[in-house]
Order: structure tokens, then C-alpha cells, then sequence
């Protein structure tokens, strides 16, 4: 059991952590942290928006959260960085915190959803999901998500790949917690795939990509087209009248029909009718 206590402590502390710095670094613009362990001490990254406001004038800020965290974590010589985002709309944490800020100042949830989906997503991420979580708008708790692009929800990459942050909003009615998750620009996923053009022999001439799409659509067309009209056009055969044999009996042939017609049936009916002999109604 020592070895599954230790990593639990270390997973504890790590949240802690992160914990004191979102409440200590809130107006700065905090985007998360890096911690590693070195033989000198605990190296710590924080990444913000305003790294001038965590160092302070003459580094006394930065100095009063070092020796902060000596005292309240009982970290052994911590070493503070400071790393600024350049991009606060690719950082999950940014972005969950400002989402969070904007729900307090009263504004509704879902176009505050929208419109940080849409700023998001216009700076160049290949995947977003926002999760609002709470009582949005009445005394029963609700979930909204808004979802775009691509984004990976089990498996390693959602681990590896995947940004998260979460803050919370403090309304009048209770909390709402802000969830959001970033699939960065650039990554790569494990189930892309790209189509590599088949090379080319040496000395031989490319043709231009013009020539290339017309030729393949010429050759689409003619895999698809039927026959043309001249083949699908067959010869008429002739076709032999009949004797009259009938008083005043008259002949024509009509879209491939032989039509007669003659005293008692002044008009024009097919031959093949059978009349109806005297007598028989």
C-alpha cells in the first residue's frame, strides 16, 4: 500500500496546487502549470496571460509564492517559472476561467457557450467541447454542451492529446461548474490518414493538374454514359397492309399500329378489333 498512498499524496497535492493558484492568480490570467522534479528542487511552470503581474515589481509577488508554498506544501528550494500564452483562446484553463467570469457578470448561458465556441475555434483548433453544468436558468439543475469539430472522449489520445480546464461560477441561485476541453491545432491523431499520389517515373513530364481533372472527368463520363443515341436507335421494319376487305375500308399505319376504318366505323380504329357482327349487342 506505500506505493498506491504515495502516488495518491502526490495526485493530492497536485490538485492543491493547481487549487492555490487559480485563487491567487485569478486576475492574471492563469492557464495551468507544469510541475517536475529535479535534484535542485521542485521546477514549477505557470502559464498566464499576464506573466508581468505573477512576477511583480522587483519580484516581490513571484518571492511571497515561493515561500508561500515552502510553508503550506512543504516543498523543498521551489523554483517559480513564468510562461506566457501567446494564443489564451487555445488554452483550455483561459478559456473555462473567462467562460465562468462571463456567467457571473449575468450574461445567458448559451450564447456565452456560442460565442466562445466560435473564438475558439476561429483561432485555428481542430476540436472544442464547452460543458456547463448547474442551475442555469431555474432551481433545477441542467446541463448544456456545445460541440464542434473533432474531439476525442476515451483512449489515451483524449489523455495525451486533449486540453482540459474547469472553473466554477458563483450565482445567486448556486454554483455552475464550466468545463472545457481543446484539441489544439496541429496535433496529430492516431487515425489520420493522407493519400499520397503515386510517383512519377524519372524523364517522365508531369502534366499540369488542369489537364489531369478533365481527363478523369472525360473518363468518368464515358465509364457512365449508355449507349448513344444512334445505337440505342433501332431500323423500323416494314410493315405489310393488309388487303381491304371490307366495303370502303381505308388503311394507315399509326406509331407502329396498322389502323382502318370503313362503312359502319367512320373513323380511324385499330385492325385487330373484332366488330361486332349484326344481331349481337
Amino acid at each position: 500500500m506505500a506505493l498506491e498512498t504515495k502516488f495518491v499524496s502526490e495526485g493530492l497535492n497536485k490538485a492543491q496546487l493547481n487549487e492555490f493558484f487559480l485563487k491567487r492568480l485569478e486576475r492574471t490570467g492563469y492557464g495551468g502549470m507544469l510541475v517536475k522534479r529535479t535534484p535542485m528542487g521542485t521546477h514549477i511552470t505557470v502559464y498566464s496571460e499576464k506573466p508581468g503581474m505573477i512576477i511583480g515589481k522587483g519580484g516581490r509577488t513571484i518571492k511571497q509564492l515561493t515561500s508561500e508554498l515552502e510553508t503550506r506544501f512543504g516543498m523543498d528550494n521551489p523554483q517559480i517559472e513564468v510562461q506566457e500564452v501567446k494564443k489564451p483562446e487555445l488554452n483550455a484553463q483561459m478559456m473555462a476561467t473567462r467562460l465562468a467570469n462571463t456567467l457571473e457578470r449575468g450574461w445567458y448561458f448559451r450564447k456565452a457557450g456560442h460565442m466562445l465556441l466560435q473564438r475558439i475555434m476561429a483561432a485555428g483548433a481542430l476540436g472544442c467541447e464547452i460543458i456547463t453544468s448547474g442551475k442555469l436558468t431555474g432551481p433545477r439543475s441542467r446541463t448544456a454542451k456545445f460541440v464542434a469539430g473533432y474531439i476525442k472522449h476515451a483512449g489515451e489520445p483524449a489523455e495525451d492529446l486533449v486540453e482540459d480546464g474547469f472553473s466554477i461560477a458563483v450565482k445567486k441561485l448556486g454554483v455552475i461548474g464550466c468545463r472545457v476541453r481543446i484539441v489544439p491545432p496541429g496535433v496529430v491523431l492516431p487515425d489520420d490518414f493522407h493519400i499520397v499520389a503515386p510517383p512519377v517515373a524519372e524523364g517522365a513530364e508531369q502534366p499540369p493538374a488542369e489537364e489531369v481533372e478533365k481527363s478523369t472527368i472525360v473518363e468518368e463520363l464515358e465509364a457512365f454514359e449508355g449507349p448513344s443515341f444512334e445505337e440505342e436507335r433501332k431500323p423500323e421494319q416494314e410493315i405489310e397492309i393488309p388487303a381491304p376487305s371490307l366495303p370502303g375500308e381505308q388503311f394507315r399505319v399509326h406509331d407502329g399500329c396498322i389502323e382502318h376504318k370503313h362503312e359502319g366505323y367512320d373513323y380511324w380504329h385499330p385492325y385487330e378489333r373484332v366488330h361486332k357482327g349484326a344481331g349481337e349487342n
